[in-house]
């Protein structure tokens, strides 16, 4: 197939980049302990995969409070930031660029994760269903507590300081997590959203907070090295929304006041696709770039660039087991399988074993 739009260049923000395929977010769960610091490992799997035209690291949790599973690293502390440095320093020697995903879980979490073992919070007092991945195994999502209206301020700055590190640890930019049932989503949604301040209620109100941190990030940044994941009809991590398109229409006019690079949209998520929800009104709406994302292939992003309906395309699972995805797709070779049960924890093995074309051939 004649990949046309896909390998073109196209710019993202003050980025020029050589075609159109990104490496989406994909937590694999692989930090030194203690401190959950980025590894030498890391960086060769970071490294593996710099032929993405961009980069955006696995979610990172920006305080110990934002932290929801085992083995996921933070940007935090010194010898995190120290941690993360190796792997931009990898990714930049092979000419690519690299975003962080920053990442405050809220009620996705348990206390045993937390700072002296303290409950999760959340915008309400709404469990999640299921179980957390932690040191002792999965256990029991508990209740979270809701966050007081005064403890707001501290939530914002969390991130702006995390942007902060994210600078001075080497990045290109980086990309606020507001989907997939986070805290930011928890906000943003009625279903886990039930406050009667500021912050809860009408759809102004729950966008509060979203907006209240770009503000600080871009602040840091400045809009063109910023993005934002959003998943406006995810139902992953229990949740749910009542008018998905008005809230997001609403969230997606109101960003353009900070000028961000791209929005960043789960438009299926797993094999689940939602046919009644306009995406390209989003896209329509923001003033930057569009990345779609859900399961594609290199055939449907070919397709969708071509059709307009996006500037770039996000692959996450190819990515793991392919760690030059763009290559095999520019050459319809064949793909890796991916092995599930490497995906969180462990060690190389399914991480940085995989084959590249040119190691299977030789």
């Amino acid at each position: 197939m004649n990949f046309e739009f896909l390998f073109s260049e196209k710019t993202l923000g003050d980025l020029n980049l050589p075609h159109r395929i990104i490496m989406a977010p994909l937590t694999r769960c692989r930090s030194s302990q203690p401190g959950d610091i980025p590894n030498d490992l890391n960086a060769e799997y970071y490294k593996q995969r710099a032929s993405s035209a961009l980069i955006i690291t696995e979610a990172t949790q920006i305080s110990p409070q934002g932290k929801g599973y085992a083995f996921t690293p933070g940007i935090h502390s010194k010898e995190q930031i120290q941690g993360w440095q190796k792997i931009t320093h990898a990714v930049h020697d092979e000419n690519s660029h690299i975003f962080m995903q920053l990442w405050h879980v809220g009620r996705v979490s348990h206390s045993s994760l937390q700072p002296e073992n303290v409950l999760p919070v959340a915008p309400s007092e709404i469990t999640v269903e299921g179980q957390a991945f932690t040191y002792e195994g999965m256990l029991d999502f508990e209740m979270p507590r809701a966050l007081e209206l005064s403890e707001m301020p501290d939530i914002v700055e969390q991130y702006r300081q995390a942007a902060v590190n994210a600078k001075q640890a080497g990045f290109d930019g980086v990309e606020i997590h507001a989907a997939n049932g986070y805290l930011l989503d928890q906000f943003l949604k009625d279903g886990t959203n039930k406050r009667n301040d500021i912050y809860g209620g009408s759809i102004e109100n729950r966008a509060r907070l979203v907006l209240e941190v770009v503000q600080a990030v871009t602040e840091v940044w400045g809009g063109h090295r910023v993005g934002i994941r959003i998943s406006p009809t995810g139902t992953f991590n229990s949740m749910s929304e009542t008018n998905p398109q008005a809230l997001y229409n609403y969230l997606v006019e109101k960003l353009n006041q900070f000028n961000l690079s791209y929005i960043h949209v789960v438009e299926r998520f797993g094999d689940a696709a939602t046919e009644d929800f306009d995406f390209t009104s989003l896209r329509k709406l923001f003033n930057g770039a569009y990345i779609a994302n859900g399961s594609y292939t290199g055939e449907s992003a070919e397709q969708s660039l071509k059709n307009d309906c996006s500037d770039f395309v996000a692959f996450g699972v190819p990515f793991i087991s392919n760690p030059d995805l763009p290559e095999r797709i520019e050459q319809s070779a064949p793909l890796n399988p991916a092995d599930p049960d490497t995906f969180y924890g462990g060690d190389a093995k399914g991480y940085t074993d995989y084959p590249s074309l040119i190691s299977a051939s030789v």
